[in-house]
């Protein structure tokens, strides 16, 4: 396999060269935008687009190369140099922005609005103009994460434990006051991150209104083609649809465990404490599957072992992988992705294993990285990161302020669509499975998915609920932790397990807030994947159940995928969907459909039960 380059030395000296360029390009893009007019026009505003254009692919190009480079040779000093390198692009995506924001009062053909507007939403943290205030807002955003990233547990002096092997025992631990001591130990951590919280707020909302927003949640939310507070109440509207599925899976999970620890510890008419789903946040329940499992739920064969069997390798997996959207109509994959992909952890050095999916250059440098173990579940994932590959060559034509997919929920929604279809008649198909188990094998199979996709709903939406009301102040910091267990128990029927005060700083405790990390996109993908599978499903002519369909060799399927891939960003998400499933509006009754046998199965074991909290 061969990596982007051979050496440490040379890669260091692309990452000098990235921060050269990017000094370089700085100083030409002020220079041409430092002429101001007291009347902005359409001709300003294409030429401006057309410079930031040009400007953004080299940079874009660089600095992807820069981050593949480090998350392929993690040194001191590659790291040191892509956060460089990172802040520079970021220093220039913020100069843009404000420079965009001089056309908001300008009248404007719809298309130069559109790629003004991308290009104003392409900040997530809106930085201040003033120097001061910007460079306060990156060291607390640089420390926030610091804290995050070195946060450990100390059981003694000497053993101090990280995240993840908090999370690995918790994912096996089955013992009350372990998993106890572990969430309590963990939450700890982020107790010290509220003051910078605070003033991030603060400054990041500054910068929102300068460029024309209410607040930085206003800002998050505009970036969907719809009135923020409409987009809000889409939200609710699609939680209602699938909250019936939720607290009956809810129910059920409380009475197992109510089995196992206690009903004095688990209540069988409240909420479920947070440290008994096998997951730090709740947020994904599928390591308790053996605690809750049905009766014969056994799928009736074991994908790893058959892969085992078949003489799988980790290439032969990806080819397998390739071959599905081959057998959709799609062209294959450039032999540079063969050659410059990362598919197996090397034993010479430090690389970042976790799976992801690269465009290096727009255009058709496609990567993956990932350390492939030969498991189904890499399997089922390497499906999951080529979509994203195939979407990235599907939208390379257009211009790069649209190079992206409809709505942030999109890019993870297609990937797992295709994820969807490795079904057992799939691996039939392709010979992996000699025979597919009739229908009452699909229980088990069913329950596993839920306990990954549907109890993640809750949790999906509510994280930015939190942060879009702190962004507003209807949040207060007086209230930053009551009104988060306020709407982890309103969505989620999860409780603290102990006592929490405003001392502490839970939401904390989740990467992606003192990440600053969008969270919505999440719940999207988990409503869409489903809706565009069903479309799928029906445009390949499935004559199944949609959770028993795959999309493999489905020509039309596969032109249809393509045809809303193909337009990124360019024109509202609406359309789009439109596009693919024939409805602008989202639609969550695929997942119920998805889920029916499960349902019924739940309604059954729930007799009884006095179900909600």
């Amino acid at each position: 396999m061969k990596i982007i380059t051979s050496s440490r030395l040379l890669s260091t000296f692309v990452l000098v060269s990235l921060i050269a360029f990017a000094d370089h390009n700085q100083e030409k893009t002020d220079n041409s935008a430092s002429t101001t007019r007291n009347e902005m026009t359409e001709e300003d505003a294409q030429i401006f687009l057309a410079n930031s254009e040009a400007y953004l692919k080299k940079l874009n190009k660089k600095v992807s190369r820069a981050k593949w480079i480090h998350a392929n040779f993690i040194t001191y000093d590659t790291s040191s140099l892509v956060a460089e390198a990172n802040a520079k692009k970021t220093a220039a995506v913020v100069r843009l922005a404000h420079e965009a924001s001089r056309f908001n009062n300008t009248e404007l053909n719809e298309n130069t609005r559109r790629k003004l507007e991308k290009l104003k939403l392409a900040l997530t943290l809106p930085a201040p103009q003033n120097a001061e205030q910007n460079n306060e807002l990156s060291q607390i955003t640089t420390q926030l994460s610091s804290l995050y990233g070195k946060g450990k547990y100390c059981l003694n002096e000497k053993t101090c434990l990280s995240l993840s092997e908090i999370s690995a025992t918790m994912a096996t631990s089955r013992n009350y006051d372990e998993l106890l001591e572990l969430w309590t130990g963990w939450h700890e951590v982020a107790k010290s991150m509220r003051p910078l919280f605070m003033q991030e707020v603060t400054l990041t909302n500054h910068g929102a209104k300068e460029l024309g927003y209410a607040d930085t949640g206003v800002m998050w939310r505009s970036k969907y083609d719809m009135p923020a507070d409409d987009f809000s109440r889409e939200l609710e509207r699609l939680w209602s649809q699938v909250q019936p599925l939720y607290q009956s899976l809810h129910c059920h999970i409380r009475a197992k465990l109510g089995d196992i620890y206690g009903e004095d510890k688990v209540p069988q008419n409240g909420s479920i404490p947070a440290h008994l789903l096998g997951n730090m946040w709740a947020q994904n329940w599928s390591n308790i599957y053996d605690m809750v499992a049905p009766e014969h739920g056994d799928p009736g064969y074991d994908l790893t072992e058959l892969l085992t069997q078949h003489d799988y390798d980790e290439l032969k997996m990806v080819r397998t992988a390739e071959n599905f959207f081959i057998s959709m109509g799609f062209a294959p994959l450039p032999d540079s992705f063969y050659e410059r992909s990362l598919f197996t952890k090397p034993r010479d050095r430090e690389v970042q294993c976790h799976a992801s999916a690269w465009s290096l250059d727009s255009k058709d440098d496609l990567r993956i990285k990932m350390c492939i173990q030969l498991t189904g579940r890499a399997f089922t994932t390497i499906h999951h990161e080529l979509g994203h590959n195939f979407y990235h060559r599907a939208y390379k034509k257009q211009p790069v302020f649209y190079q992206q997919s409809a709505n942030d929920g999109f890019h993870e929604a297609v990937g797992d669509t295709i994820a969807l279809s490795v079904t057992p008649g799939y691996l039939q198909d392709i010979g992996l499975l000699e025979d597919v188990p009739d229908a009452s094998k699909d229980i088990g199979l069913l329950m596993k998915m839920a306990l990954d996709k549907i109890a993640f709903l809750p949790f999906g939406l509510l994280v930015d609920q939190w942060r879009w009301k702190v962004f507003s102040g209807e949040i207060t910091p007086e209230n930053y932790n009551k009104t988060w267990w306020e709407l982890r128990k309103k969505y989620q029927g999860v409780e603290a397990p102990v006592v929490r005060t405003e001392e502490h700083f839970d939401p904390g405790a989740k990467y992606h807030v003192p990440g600053n990390t969008p969270y919505t996109r999440y719940f999207l993908a988990h409503i869409l994947q489903f809706e565009f599978h069903r479309a799928l499903c029906d445009i390949a002519g499935n004559q199944e159940s949609i959770h028993r369909c795959s999309i493999y060799n489905s020509k039309e399927a596969g032109g249809r995928l393509n045809r809303m891939l193909e337009m990124g960003s360019s024109r509202p998400w609406q359309e789009a969907l439109a596009e693919l499933t024939g409805k602008p509006e989202m639609d969550a009754s695929a997942i119920l459909e998805y889920f029916a046998p499960l349902q019924e199965y739940l309604d059954e074991q729930n007799k009884g039960r006095q179900c909600g909290w």
